[in-house]
């Protein structure tokens, strides 16, 4: 098999490489090779995130390159504002990846997956207004809400799944989610796994056909071996770390795409962890404790800006919170007022015992661990002890803090209200404040900007006040590609981890 996918990717980059164009089984198709983080699982029902999902799968509606609601599954829809329902009608024609059409049913099986509890989405948050799906024929699908909801229509972009193939099965567990059926503009042709994942384009689209005959999702979980791939011709895109990429600024054979993101980086407080339930008030020195504007320069050569709320790229922004700017003095302060004592070992103490936490990073994110590093030093240096570690698995509940990142540059309800509101599906700090739940539905439940803009400023003040997290910075994301590959979209605001990138990639083609 590791010849095989080996023989596949040497093809693709000799047809990167010479930027040839042909028919999708053609020795000379043109492939572009990926570099990508592994996937256990492709599950964008149950999972927020997944850079591969645009490929496979559409959702009702799509986002264009200024991030507006634009049709994707549905041609056109309808709002009534009296009984608060949405109805989507569906294009005719369109069929999956089996050959099987793609009906109204498949539209309210996906939702309705994501809504039952026992399924444990991610995404469930964003739908917990539906109070009702009904089909009226196989192209006309209506939602039902027991309260507005301003985000609906981008929420509606969530990836619609095939009935036929996951009634009755595991959400979690099913084998579907390693061998994926989609709609989308490429279909699954071979995974290998932690090697690569092949795609080869969807004749069929409904949208028409892409240029780019294969997508090799190379995997690459470690950002260093990235860019020495990149730099070996073994890659023809991927995402870099902001010191990476700035090598191949100016150099022959490439193209660097530097795209600004709504991905903002911060650590994350875990309450369900007993130390912070016990030390909450100390946070605030933690936040004090950070050089932002340092850590940007150093760690991401000033490629962002630096951060204090999760609405900084949005027009929702408030501005005037407490924006916890660098003073080691303010820091100590909020310690002296806890009642905490400086010990001989040059740590502040509570009834005896050292305060101090470790910060838990994800593996092969070369950015997330030199900032927490240099984030848990700036820590030590109040009289906090803070050290850095990179466990095999990330224990949610069980770890102290961790190097977290979100943002979204949709609507602002998106990555707000699922990971700060409690108990919801993304909120995996734990954290719990009514005053942050009140203002986030007041938000989601009206369309008047001016309402939306009261409530998402009291929302900003509430969570300052109170932090969930130590917000860092946003870091724009810095796209390398074989310059032969054309169509990329440099003014599109990327999301999480940059994702977005491939929003139009059935527009774009490599070489003549």
């Amino acid at each position: 098999m590791k010849k095989k996918i080996a023989a596949l990717l040497l093809a693709a980059l000799l047809g990167l490489l010479a930027g040839c164009a042909g028919g999708e089984d053609g020795p000379q198709s043109p492939t572009l090779v990926y570099g990508s983080g592994d996937y256990t699982r492709i599950n964008p029902a149950m999972d927020e995130h997944g850079e591969i999902n645009l490929l496979l799968f559409n959702g009702l509606t799509a986002h264009n390159g200024d991030n507006q609601v634009v049709p994707g599954l549905a041609k056109s829809w309808d709002f009534d504002p009296e009984a608060c329902t949405y109805t989507f009608h569906l294009e005719e024609g369109v069929k999956w990846h089996d050959g099987e059409p793609f009906t109204a049913e498949d539209v309210r099986f996906t939702i309705e997956a994501i809504m039952d509890p026992e399924n444990g989405s991610e995404n469930a948050a964003n739908f917990e207004d539906v109070e009702g799906i009904d089909v009226a024929d196989e192209h006309t699908v209506s939602f039902r809400l027991s309260a507005p909801n301003a985000a609906f229509l981008d929420y509606m972009s969530m990836a619609i799944l095939p009935k036929h193939l996951l009634e009755g099965e595991d959400m979690q567990e099913s084998a579907f989610f390693r061998s994926p059926v989609g709609t989308g503009p490429y279909k699954l042709e071979e995974w290998d796994e932690g090697q690569a994942i092949s795609l080869v384009k969807n004749e069929e689209y409904f949208k028409g056909p892409a240029a780019i005959g294969r997508v090799v999702f190379k995997i690459v979980p470690d950002d260093n071996a990235k860019a020495l791939q990149m730099e070996a011709g073994e890659l023809g895109l991927a995402l870099l770390t902001p010191k990476d990429a700035a090598k191949f600024q100016g150099k022959e054979g490439y193209a660097v795409y530097g795209m600004k993101t709504s991905d903002y980086r911060g650590i994350l407080f875990n309450f369900q962890n007993p130390y912070w339930q016990e030390n909450r008030d100390i946070i605030p020195a933690v936040c004090y404790a950070l050089d932002r504007e340092a850590i940007l320069e150093t760690v991401a050569l000033g490629r962002g800006v630096a951060a204090y709320g999760p609405l900084q790229r949005n027009p929702y922004n408030n501005g005037d919170v407490e924006r916890y700017d660098y003073s080691p003095e303010k820091a100590r302060a909020v310690l002296e007022a806890a009642g905490c004592r400086m010990g001989e070992n040059g740590l502040y103490q509570r009834d005896g015992e050292d305060l101090g936490f470790v910060i838990s990073v994800g593996a092969g994110d070369q950015v997330r661990l030199d900032m927490a590093q240099a984030a848990a030093q700036m820590v030590r240096e109040v009289g906090i002890g803070c050290t850095v570690e990179v466990p095999e698995q990330v224990d949610w509940e069980g770890q102290m803090a961790y190097l977290i990142g979100w943002g979204s540059p949709f609507d602002a309800d998106d990555h707000t209200y699922k990971v700060f509101g409690t108990g919801k599906g993304a909120n995996y700090s734990g954290y719990s404040n009514p005053e942050v739940d009140k203002y986030l539905a007041q938000a989601r439940q009206s369309d008047d900007p001016a309402v939306r803009a009261e409530a998402y400023g009291r929302f900003q003040e509430a969570l300052a006040q109170d932090p969930a997290f130590a917000f860092i910075c946003y870091i724009d994301a810095d796209y390398v590609a074989d310059a032969s590959l054309q169509g990329i979209d440099p003014h599109t605001v990327m999301g999480h981890h940059g994702v977005g990138i491939f929003w139009n990639i059935t527009e774009w083609t490599i070489g003549g």
